[in-house]
C-alpha cells in the first residue's frame, strides 16, 4: 500500500522515526536542516562507505540497529563500490546505463541495496546515499576505474533516483574527489540533473570532496547544492575543522554546512605517512573535539567515522589504511556513543536559534587544541561554550537575558549535566571547568528560565 501511494501521489518520504514520515528541507534562514513540518533535523552521520557491498543482510541489520541506538540519524554509504558479499555485480559489463537486474525472484545486487535502505527506514535512519565513489568519475582516476561521462551519469542517476524516490535519502555526490577539469564538472552536473529528474527534487543533495577540502570551493552557487559539506580529513591532531565551517558560514548565498569526513577513530594520525607507527591513532577525544568544534562554529550537524567500520573490516581480509580491530568490536568504541551525547544536548534546546558568537567570549584560548568556541541566541536566552581541554574562559554575561539564567556544566564524555549556579549579576565572569588537560573537554550551557 505504501509503495502504491508513493506511485500515485509522488510523495517523497523521509523519516527519523516510524511515526513521522516527511520531507527534509533547508530552514528558512538557510543555516539548518529540518523537516517540512518545521521540526529540526540534526544531521549526525556515520561513514559506512562499504555497507552495501561488504555486509550480509543480517550483518547490515546488526550495524544499523547499533547506530540507531547510539543516536545516529544518517548512514553514509556508496551505491557503486564493487560486487557485494553474495558475489552479485551492480552493473552489466561495468556500464552505468545497464544496472544488473534479474528477472524473477528478488536476488540481485540492487535487491540487496533495497533491503538495507528499507531496514534503515524501518529504524528511522536516513541514508546519505552516494551514487558512486569518486574513482568512478574523476579525471584523476585510471581508465580501469573511471566509468562515467556526462551522458551515462545522467541516465544512471535518474534511474537510481526513481528507484529510491520514496526512501529516506540524502544524496551525496563526489565521493572523496574534487572537480579538476571542465569534464569533471559536466559529469557532476549531469549526476545532479539526473537525481533531480528521477525523484522530482524531493531529496536534498550535497557533495563530499577530497580532503582536506570543501564543496563550496567548486559548487557553492550551484542551485542543486542544498548544503555544503567539507572533509577536514585525518592529517593531524588538533586540526581545527571549525575553520572549514566558519568559511562556509560566511558565504553568500547562505547554505547549511557540515564536516562529512573528519578524523576517524582508530585511523593512524597522519595516515598518509607510510612509515607512521600505526598504533598512534586518533581516539575518542580526537573525534569529540572535531565534532564539538564544528557544531560550535555553526555546523548543521556532523559526521563520525571509524577506520574499522567504514570498510567493515574483519581479520583475514585485506584492509585499507591499517585497520586494527574487527568492525563488530569497533562498533562499541567510545567515540560513537559520545556522538549521541552531543546530539542529546543540542536537541534538549531550541538549538536552531543559536549562532556563532565571538563577542560573548571575551577571554579564552584562541589557538591550538585548547581553542574555545561558543554559540549564543541573539535574544540572550541560550548559549553554549566548549572548552576542549578544560581551560578557563571569560564571558560577558551582559549579553544574556537580564533575568536569572541557569548555568550548567555538560560532560561530553558521559552525557551528564550538573547545575553550577544561577547568577544574579551580569558582568564579566570567568568559568573554570571541573577538570583540565587533554581528554578533559567540557561544555557550559547557559539557559534563561522564565520565572526562575
Amino acid at each position: 500500500m505504501k509503495r502504491l501511494l508513493i506511485a500515485i501521489f509522488f510523495i517523497c518520504f523521509s523519516s527519523v522515526n516510524a511515526q513521522e514520515n516527511t520531507k527534509l528541507i533547508v530552514s528558512g534562514n538557510g543555516r539548518w536542516l529540518q523537516f517540512e513540518s518545521g521540526k529540526p533535523f540534526l544531521y549526525l552521520g556515520d561513514t559506512a562507505w562499504e555497507l552495501f557491498n561488504k555486509l550480509t543482510r543480517e550483518e547490515a541489520t546488526q550495524y544499523l540497529t547499533d547506530r540507531k541506538a547510539k543516536g545516529f540519524t544518517v548512514i553514509q554509504a556508496v551505491a557503486l563500490w564493487g560486487d557485494n558479499v553474495y558475489g552479485q555485480a551492480p552493473l552489466q559489463n561495468n556500464d552505468p546505463t545497464q544496472p544488473f537486474l534479474k528477472n524473477g525472484p528478488a536476488n540481485d545486487y540492487w535487491d540487496h541495496v533495497d533491503y538495507i535502505v528499507n531496514e534503515a527506514e524501518r529504524l528511522g535512519l536516513f541514508v546519505g546515499f552516494l551514487p558512486c565513489w569518486g574513482n568512478r568519475w574523476s579525471s584523476h582516476s585510471t581508465n580501469q576505474t573511471r566509468i562515467f561521462n556526462s551522458q551515462n551519469a545522467l541516465i544512471y542517476c535518474e534511474w537510481l533516483a526513481k528507484r529510491y524516490s520514496g526512501s529516506p535519502i540524502i544524496w551525496i555526490l563526489g565521493g572523496d574527489n574534487g572537480i579538476s577539469t571542465e569534464e569533471d564538472r559536466k559529469v557532476i552536473e549531469a549526476m545532479a540533473q539526473g537525481l533531480k529528474k528521477g525523484d522530482g527534487g524531493c531529496h536534498l543533495i550535497t557533495f563530499h570532496p577530497r580532503g582536506p577540502g570543501m564543496s563550496s570551493d567548486f559548487l557553492h552557487e550551484a542551485e542543486w547544492l542544498d548544503f555544503n559539506m567539507c572533509q577536514s580529513s585525518h592529517g593531524a591532531r588538533n586540526h581545527d575543522n571549525g575553520h572549514f565551517i566558519e568559511h562556509d558560514y560566511a558565504l553568500v548565498p547562505i547554505k547549511p554546512t557540515l564536516d562529512g569526513e573528519p578524523r576517524y577513530e582508530r585511523i593512524a594520525v597522519g595516515f598518509y605517512n607510510n612509515d607512521r607507527d600505526t598504533t598512534f591513532c586518533f581516539d575518542d577525544y580526537d573525534v569529540r573535539q572535531a565534532a564539538w568544534w564544528a557544531m560550535m562554529a555553526g555546523a548543521c550537524g556532523h559526521t563520525y567515522g571509524n577506520n574499522s567500520i567504514w570498510q567493515f573490516w574483519t581479520p583475514g581480509q585485506k584492509g585499507s589504511l591499517w585497520p586494527n580491530a574487527p568492525w563488530t568490536v569497533a562498533l562499541n568504541d567510545p567515540g560513537a556513543q559520545q556522538m549521541g551525547y552531543l546530539r542529546s544536548l543540542f536537541e534538549k534546546y531550541d538549538y536552531q536559534k543559536l549562532q556563532p558568537d565571538t563577542e560573548f567570549i571575551v577571554d579564552a584560548p584562541l589557538y591550538g587544541g585548547a581553542k574555545v568556541r561558543g554559540l549564543r541566541a541573539p535574544d540572550g536566552s541560550l548559549a553554549m561554550v566548549y572548552s576542549p581541554r578544560g581551560e578557563p574562559f571569560m564571558l560577558n554575561l551582559g549579553m544574556m537575558k537580564k533575568t536569572k539564567i541557569l548555568v550548567s556544566w555538560y560532560n561530553p564524555r558521559t552525557g551528564r549535566m550538573s547545575q553550577l549556579h544561577t547568577p544574579e549579576s551580569y558582568a564579566f565572569q570567568t568559568f573554570t571547568p571541573p577538570t583540565s588537560g587533554r581528554g578533559n573537554d567540557w561544555a557550559l550551557v547557559l539557559e534563561w528560565i522564565p520565572n526562575i
